[in-house]
């Protein structure tokens, strides 16, 4: 054992999910694909292992059923997906509903936003659906609102989690007033603009947003739907993420009280004419010194992100109402992964970027009692698959919190996973 670590892979059972004639995932990290009695098991399926999408690509949506030999039940189909985030496909609250992104086929929804993306939502038990009239980003815990962004802007900026357009990309202000988070009740369809880009814009304002796009990611909820954190970020070289700038805020859910929490904005020597972006490795961005990523509440009122404050950049436990700010795991977690926290508070689920030697991803536990990190595995990734059409672990906790489910290619097509902790829980 190294210090802090420990590899208890040997004691993990670890199965893949489903018969494996489709290539099956399930995408983000944020959400749990498992049901309230983590019988069922949302996922997305398709014939392709990889591909660049082009918005026509269709995939399967679905759960299986883990306690009837993984069948299959389809549930719908959609084209508004990627290999990241999927179709952000979710369960609704505890409604035992479920509802992900689909592309438009009739009148758009608010002016000027989002006309070629819809959501539907699906009852399983009964087989009906409706349509509301955005897509979604992130749904409150209890389903009774969602929040979403527009996926279009995601192409001209961050493609990995975009959307293309049915037709042509529409034109793109670089801060207007009538883009930025839009706030959708799921049960009316009544959507509501709660922040502008251009609010943030102004909001404490540097000369590096100027010229610079901007846009809004990694929107999250808290636990009782009173407050949620996003990250702003601006560019003037949208193809190149080293020239990203980060700020991380928190805000209520009607777009007031907003809080900074933290600011990375630094000179960037990739603006120059001379500079060549093509000198970075796929995930060498991941390893920024100065990126802000994945942040995810842990509580009402603490935030768990990977990014820097006061020089150093760890994997940070905020406090949205004081300001305070904790490093997790000190000299042992030293690189970013997609984080999230059990029930109970005490052990972080998380992984790694591919190594660049041996292209292996780690999936662990770390003990934040204990300050010590347990291996489950480590997960071979092909080199050449690239930024776009990756296949993170993205691991995601059962509701019970004794099985984790992960996507992996590890085997040569993209499936799901299921790790059982249970035992080595009880142990630890």
């Amino acid at each position: 054992m190294t210090f802090g670590i420990a590899d208890i892979s040997r004691q993990v059972p670890i199965r893949q999910v489903g018969d494996g004639k489709l290539n099956s995932f399930f995408g983000y990290y944020n959400k749990t694909n498992f049901s309230v009695d983590d019988r069922f098991l949302l996922a997305n399926r398709t014939p392709m292992f990889t591909g660049n999408l082009t918005g026509k690509e269709v995939a399967e949506v679905g759960y299986f059923d883990l306690q009837d030999g993984d069948r299959w039940h389809k549930l719908g189909e959609t084209t508004a997906w990627n290999w990241q985030m999927g179709c952000q496909l979710q369960w609704v609250g505890s409604t035992g509903k479920i509802i992900y992104n689909t592309r438009a086929t009739g009148a758009s929804g608010p002016a000027n936003v989002y006309p070629d993306f819809r959501s539907t939502v699906v009852d399983p038990a009964s087989g009906e659906s409706y349509e509301l009239p955005l897509p979604i980003y992130v749904m409150a815990p209890n389903g009774a609102f969602a929040l979403t962004l527009n996926y279009s802007r995601f192409i001209a900026t961050h493609k990995t989690i975009g959307y293309l357009a049915t037709e042509q990309e529409p034109e793109l202000e670089l801060a207007p007033e009538d883009d930025g988070v839009w706030r959708m009740d799921i049960a009316t369809g009544k959507t509501e603009l709660i922040l502008s880009l251009r609010q943030l814009f102004d909001f404490q304002h540097v000369p590096s947003m100027d010229k610079a796009m901007h846009w809004i990611t990694h929107m999250e909820v808290n636990p009782s739907g009173t407050r949620f954190l996003f990250i702003h970020r601006w560019t003037e070289r949208p193809d190149d993420e080293f020239c990203y700038l980060h700020r991380l805020f928190t805000m209520n859910g009607d777009g007031s009280d907003l809080r900074l929490l933290e600011d990375t904005d630094h000179p960037l020597p990739q603006l120059e004419a001379d500079y060549d972006p093509s000198q970075h490795g796929t995930f060498d961005y991941e390893k920024s010194i100065y990126q802000i990523s994945h942040p995810l509440w842990k509580s009402d009122d603490e935030i768990i992100v990977w990014g820097p404050h006061d020089g150093e950049i760890h994997y940070q436990l905020y406090d949205d109402r004081s300001g305070a700010v904790t490093v997790i795991g000190r000299g042992i977690l030293t690189e970013n992964g997609h984080m999230t926290y059990g029930r109970d508070g005490r052990w972080m689920l998380s992984d790694t970027y591919p190594d660049d030697r041996t292209n292996q991803r780690a999936l662990f536990l770390f003990d934040t009692h204990k300050d010590r990190r347990y291996d489950l595995g480590a997960f071979y990734t092909p080199s050449d698959l690239g930024k776009h059409n990756r296949c993170d672990l993205h691991p995601r906790w059962s509701r019970s919190n004794n099985m984790v489910c992960i996507d992996s290619v590890h085997e040569g097509s993209r499936q799901m996973y299921l790790l059982d902790i249970s035992g080595v829980r009880e142990r630890l």
